[in-house]
């Protein structure tokens, strides 16, 4: 069973800054933009947190011995180009420790406007017994991130769990994920989730391209 964690039901500062990341008029501030999608990410990593193991470790302070909890183990840390990497950099702030993997995946249309998601590129490490953090800003149809993560896998690789975060998400692109992935342990953290897709994939109200809004207008 996949479960879904949505963080806009609990009132927050999570929820001021979401607001900021989908205003059109702050958007037009291209580093406000990455650094909100940071801070999405920070929070959202320290909400995983609380879900990871701990173990007990003695500090040694200036003036005596503190026994801590602290993570038992780091995570693999993963994330789609290039739209991904300021949420991406925002855990790598908190789980600074972590192991990272990065995939190219896009959405190639043809001269009829139909498409198909293509991913061609992969670096990761060993993810065997690991817990494996899939972030994306935007979850659409669902399609990018359930062949970002069978590539991943292949038909070795077994996460002792995988957390999915996302700042929105298509509520169509939600149960596609659940239907394709409910045989493995996963945790999906949402922002935020909007009821309309678009025929060319867009969430509506969404936020608009991550990617074009971060980095500058593609060519193609």
């Amino acid at each position: 069973m996949i479960e879904i964690v949505n963080l806009e039901k609990e009132d927050s500062l999570f929820n001021h800054i979401l607001s900021e990341i989908r205003d059109a008029e702050i958007q037009q501030d291209r580093m406000r933009f990455r650094r909100n999608l940071e801070r999405i990410g920070e929070i959202m990593a320290y909400e995983i947190s609380k879900t990871m193991p701990y173990m007990s470790r003695e500090v040694v302070t200036p003036l005596g011995v503190k026994e801590v909890r602290v993570l038992a183990e780091q995570p693999v840390l993963a994330t789609i180009l290039r739209a991904g990497l300021p949420f991406h950099n925002g855990m790598l702030n908190m789980f600074d420790g972590a192991d990272n993997a990065f995939i190219a995946a896009y959405r190639k249309y043809d001269k009829d406007d139909d498409s198909e998601i293509r991913v061609e590129y992969f670096s990761s490490p060993d993810l065997n017994d690991r817990i494996l953090i899939l972030s994306d800003p935007l979850l659409a149809t669902g399609e990018s991130l359930v062949k970002t993560i069978d590539g991943l896998l292949g038909d070795y690789q077994e996460p002792k769990h995988i957390h999915i975060a996302v700042a929105v998400a298509s509520s169509d692109g939600l149960e596609h994920v659940q239907r394709r992935m409910s045989r493995k342990p996963v945790t999906i953290w949402v922002g935020s989730v909007d009821d309309e897709l678009t025929a060319r994939a867009y969430v509506v109200p969404g936020l608009g391209d991550a990617g074009d809004l971060a980095f500058g207008a593609k060519h193609s």
